[in-house]
């Protein structure tokens, strides 16, 4: 049994989702694939797949299969293209993760342009708002704002991110507004979930920390946005997400005096893929057409 073979069919069909979409990005028919898994089955002697007319779903033998497959295969694809690429022109496929709001706000377009500037790599996109490890997920890169760190992945600040403190004039005008951060506990305030519920600021005496009691706890930073215009509450927003309502008047920036805690995108890669050819170029594509300013 031609092992590695079986074992990449196996990792693409968790990729795809499917024998059928699979069979399509191998460039073999279904039941080649169907015929592969089923050899795989046999030869651990435990079922992979919970079959049915429309999906397939790993089962717990499955699952503990794939933690460590996908990464596997993935470096063994990493080796190959390593020894028949050509200098200076990266190759292969590439795993993202990356928020929803800022991928939508901004980073879409920058990783159109890396796909246009580098014809031979594919690139496979997931929006997630959670902190994940990407190497035990088997992302190449990850991008993400949240204060995190993992054993064998290495984070390379990108952009720092400068949040405001904001509400909307109605909701000042009904409620009053907050002259210092421990004010806060008596609003309703409406958090961003990844950023969490406990608000750091400057001030002239130091770090100022006050937990907040959010009316509206959301994992996405425009329903934020929006529930603050509507009057809802007071919101931490980074500024790239509130810069236009701020200049219209439509918020109000608030505690002029402690300002947030600014944070950082970074870009978390897991060690053993720093040397990646198409890892390193889109790194270097990021320093060079995204990061450098400030959100």
């Amino acid at each position: 049994m031609d092992t590695t073979t079986h074992i990449r069919t196996f990792v693409e069909v968790v990729r795809c989702g499917g024998f059928s979409e699979a069979a399509r990005q191998l460039g073999v028919v279904p039941s080649v694939v169907a015929q592969r898994i089923a050899q795989l089955e046999a030869e651990l002697q435990a079922r992979l797949f919970e079959r049915t007319t429309r999906k397939v779903t790993l089962t717990e033998a499955g699952e503990r299969l794939h933690l460590r497959a996908a990464g596997v295969v993935a470096e063994f694809e990493d080796l190959l293209h390593a020894v028949r690429r050509d200098e200076g022109k990266p190759e292969g496929h590439l795993r993202v993760m990356a928020p929803t709001t800022l991928t939508m706000e901004q980073l879409g377009d920058v990783f159109c342009a890396f796909l246009a500037t580098h014809p031979r790599i594919t690139l496979e996109l997931s929006l997630v708002d959670r902190s994940t490890n990407p190497a035990e997920a088997g992302f190449d890169l990850a991008i993400s704002g949240r204060a995190a760190s993992y054993e064998g992945v290495v984070d390379v600040p990108l952009c720092p991110v400068q949040p405001v403190l904001c509400a909307a004039p109605a909701y000042l005008k009904e409620r009053g507004t907050p002259t210092h951060p421990r004010d806060l506990a008596d609003h309703a305030c409406i958090a961003f979930a990844p950023t969490g519920t406990s608000w750091a600021f400057q001030s002239a005496r130091g770090v100022v920390t006050v937990d907040v009691h959010p009316r509206l706890l959301a994992d996405d930073n425009r329903t934020v946005l929006r529930a603050t215009l509507q009057g809802l509450g007071v919101a931490l927003l980074p500024r790239y997400i509130a810069g236009a309502e701020l200049a219209k008047g439509t918020l109000v920036p608030l505690l002029p005096k402690h300002e947030p805690q600014e944070n950082w995108f970074k870009a978390y890669v897991p060690r053993r893929k720093m040397g990646t050819a198409r890892v390193k170029a889109l790194l270097e594509f990021l320093q060079e057409n995204w990061a450098g300013g400030s959100l």
